[in-house]
């Protein structure tokens, strides 16, 4: 038990000085550009994803002062436009609903980023997104997917261990979130924190 335990917290020091720092960098820029332009920012993932979007939301509203949505804080909408339009197009529809913009962002939390097979939903958003404008960026695995081939802005958080990329994306999308929603550029305007 000790031996796993160990070789998990050495991989989740591994993947945090794999980390890229320009690419982060380049995230806090365009999410900070996005918020002085007026823009809006939905966060989109699904499964364990879709949870870190919804306390991401919160943060990024509360902490960083940005107004900030996901589909999956409405479970009732979500699930009925699975229902009568499909799985496929429920973001896509509810972004659409939401007149997403040129100034918006969609920022993708998810393992693999979306594929050919894979998180379809996420792949036909992005998509929809660069129709419209809106800039794209992710924080991804793996290979990063089709967020990272689309994405104005993208952090692939490294894979060091095949059974463990699940967790530890998942892990690092909130360590991520938390970084930017903490960094001195989102609390530069002294009369936003009264």
């Amino acid at each position: 038990m000790v031996d796993f335990v160990r070789r998990y917290l050495d991989e989740v020091v591994h993947v945090a000085r794999a980390l890229d720092p320009a690419a982060v960098a380049k995230l806090i820029n365009l999410l900070y550009a996005t918020r002085e332009l007026g823009g809006r920012l939905f966060i989109l993932g699904v499964g364990g994803s879709a949870g870190n979007a919804s306390h991401a939301v919160n943060d990024f509203r509360k902490i960083a002062g940005f107004e900030a949505y996901t589909p999956t804080d409405n479970v009732s909408e979500l699930t009925a436009r699975i229902n009568d339009e499909g799985w496929a197009t429920c973001f896509v529809r509810w972004l659409a609903g939401s007149r997403l913009r040129r100034h918006d962002c969609v920022l993708v939390f998810s393992v693999g980023g979306g594929g050919p097979q894979a998180s379809m939903n996420l792949v036909q958003a992005l998509h929809y997104a660069k129709t419209v404008g809106a800039s794209v960026a992710g924080i991804v695995s793996r290979d990063g997917g089709v967020t990272a081939q689309l994405a104005d802005a993208c952090v692939i958080v490294p894979t060091v261990n095949p059974d463990t990329v699940t967790p530890h994306a998942e892990a690092f999308q909130a360590v991520l979130w938390h970084l930017i929603v903490s960094h001195p550029r989102f609390h530069e305007d002294p009369s936003y924190h009264e």
